[in-house]
């Protein structure tokens, strides 16, 4: 390595036998080991010998690790993070001129050139000075292609004065409202995207949706449609199923419309593609093999990266409908791309959406919260602003359901830890009370009661520690609470991956209690029901008192208390602190120093992605 370079040639993130302009950015922790040793295989695949080419297909390699769809050879130099806490002055790496740089890409052998019949395809796409590994660029085109086919395909000829009628009778009090024109552009359109943030009214407005398309069968005499309820993920897929089929219970439709949205079941993506064993990027569903169904709903499409977007659009029939539902405020894929801000785009904001988009009357922001409001309403509006002093402020308001544990320090002390010290020992004694009494359904309520977030998994601020750090708390306060034992009564349960035998998902939550005597069972809520299960039984689950803010997204509790990590976390953004924030339904509890919120407050999850300016030219 570089004498220039303090490094560790131990260190796992340095690529061994790396020189050249290579060796000094893997050094300076901008490129890791598997971005330089790809770059140099595809040099060597490809006879391309020169380094400032190699060095952009490193940091085309590198940048959908960390969520990006492309690099900016223009910007780049400017943007960059480094792997690692290191403070490293990136303006001193020997960054090729921009201009230049291009010119030395555009002639190299690992761009494409547009020839499709290249086999194999040169492994680069230059667009402007974006890069992109050929793969993402293709399908960032693609949906592109696809949502715009779906979203300006000819309207269905419905009768307007027989829609109208209808949709008054399931929205009876909001017929003019915002849920009752995203009914009726799903009705109208083959591609409806419903936005909002938590507690608008999303799902409640789904299952009216769907009752509505099946009346409209009914009416012009067709079959009853195929539906499929999708998710990214396997609790969500569950909560979307559970949710319409309570709404559906009220709904001023005819019973067979009830009875069809009751019987609904909730899917992963993969599932309804249709997993298969061979590939982790392929389905049994795609362009040649279209799904079948005539209505596809996918919930928390925030969620959704770029690559399971271009799978389902390409497996979508050009005659179904697909409604995508999310919050595009909200945490993004942790795979490449921000699929779902990325639709939306401008039609979010407060000022008005330019004209001339094609998806611009597909789109509907649902904007009046029912499920909270006061204080914790506020905070979440400041944070979407991205206005720190506007955070601070509603922060530190004197409201019923917000407080703000201002810490002194990055780690709070125990002195500022009292309130959230009393806060969960309080929630998980009663979970364990109700849990010993053999109060299964009790037990589960009061599991919503409080959780803990955590911006990190590991470490000093991380759920790991504050898991062991409450149950301490626990035992000090009730050492008949045996919490050193693998299963306890009252232990709280997260299920960390999907087991479709048993029908739990990853998120689930779920508590030990005590029946019949000393014999102790692990039960779930499954909807209308609870379902029991011996511990022995479950594979991948761990206690819960705390989690982290990433997997708590879709998920409501009636207190939330938002741990912040110091200001330089690089995974502290705007969008963490307001999937965090609106996780609470009644009680909003932040602990962290003002550094921290300001910090998040003005750092915006940055994902370089060029989706948005296909769809909002």
């Amino acid at each position: 390595m570089s004498d220039s370079i303090a490094v560790d040639p131990f260190d796992r993130r340095v690529a061994l036998r790396a020189d050249g302009l290579l060796e000094q950015f893997n050094g300076a922790g901008v490129l890791g080991a598997a971005d330089v040793h790809v770059a140099r295989r595809l040099g060597a695949l490809g006879e391309e010998p020169d380094e400032a080419v190699l060095l952009a297909a490193a940091l085309a390699v590198r940048a959908p690790r960390l969520g990006h769809v492309h690099v900016d050879l223009a910007t780049i130099n400017a943007t960059a993070a480094v792997d690692g806490e290191e403070l490293i002055d990136l303006a001193g790496l020997p960054w090729p001129d921009p201009g230049e740089w291009k010119q030395r890409v555009m002639a190299s052998s690992l761009l494409a050139t547009g020839d499709e019949q290249l086999e194999p395809r040169p492994p680069l796409c230059l667009e402007g000075s974006r890069l992109y590994l050929a793969r993402y660029w293709a399908e960032e085109v693609q949906i592109a292609d696809d949502l715009c086919a779906l979203g300006t395909a000819p309207p269905d000829d419905v009768d307007e004065v027989q829609l109208a009628a209808r949709v008054a009778r399931v929205f009876p009090d909001q017929t003019d409202g915002r849920q009752a024109e995203a009914a009726t552009t799903a009705v109208r359109q083959r591609l409806a995207i419903v936005a909002g943030g938590p507690g608008t009214g999303k799902t409640t407005t789904v299952a009216r949706i769907l009752a509505l398309l099946l009346e409209q069968a009914q009416a012009v005499g067709d079959q009853q449609p195929l539906i499929a309820l999708a998710a990214p993920t396997g609790k969500a897929a569950a909560r979307l199923q559970e949710a319409v089929r309570e709404e559906a219970t009220g709904l001023a439709v005819a019973a067979d419309v009830r009875e069809v949205l009751a019987s609904l079941e909730g899917l992963t993506l993969h599932r309804l593609l249709g997993w298969r064993p061979d590939s982790s990027s392929r389905f049994r569903h795609h362009r040649g093999d279209r799904l079948p169904h005539d209505v596809i709903v996918v919930d928390e499409t925030s969620m959704v990266s770029l690559t399971q977007m271009a799978r389902l659009l390409e497996a979508v029939r050009p005659t179904a409908r697909l409604v995508l539902v999310g919050d595009p405020e909200q945490l993004r894929s942790v795979e490449a791309g921000a699929v779902l801000g990325d639709i939306v785009g401008p039609a979010s904001g407060e000022s008005a959406a330019p004209a001339g988009a094609p998806l611009l009357d597909n789109i509907v922001v649902l904007d009046r919260v029912y499920r909270h409001g006061g204080g914790i309403a506020e905070v979440a509006s400041a944070i979407r602003t991205g206005d720190p002093d506007a955070v601070v402020k509603a922060l530190q308001a004197d409201t019923d359901d917000v407080t703000w544990v201002e810490a002194a320090a990055a780690h709070p002390t125990a002195d500022e830890l009292i309130l959230v010290r009393e806060r969960a020992v309080s929630a998980a004694i009663a979970v364990h009370e109700a849990a010993h009494a053999g109060r299964s359904k009790e037990a589960l309520q009061r599991l919503g009661a409080l959780r803990v977030l955590c911006a990190h998994r590991r470490g000093p601020d991380g759920v790991a520690r504050w898991n062991d750090t409450i149950e301490g708390w626990l035992r000090k306060t009730d050492p008949t609470i045996e919490t050193a034992r693998r299963w306890y009564v009252g232990q709280p349960l997260l299920v960390t991956q999907n087991d479709y035998e048993l029908r739990l998902y990853n998120g689930d939550a779920g508590v030990v209690v005590q029946e019949d005597g000393d014999h102790i069972t692990a039960v779930f809520d499954r909807g209308q029901e609870t379902v029991r299960f011996s511990p022995t039984r479950l594979g991948a689950v761990e206690t819960v008192f705390a989690m982290t803010i990433h997997k708590s997204q879709g998920s409501q509790f009636e207190t939330a208390v938002v741990l912040l990590p110091p200001p330089e976390s690089r995974i502290l953004t705007r969008e963490l602190l307001y999937t965090a924030a609106t996780r609470a339904r009644k009680e909003l509890i932040v602990v962290g120093t003002e550094d921290a919120v300001r910090a998040a407050a003005e750092r915006p999850v940055a994902r370089a992605s060029g989706l948005g300016d296909r769809l909002w030219p």
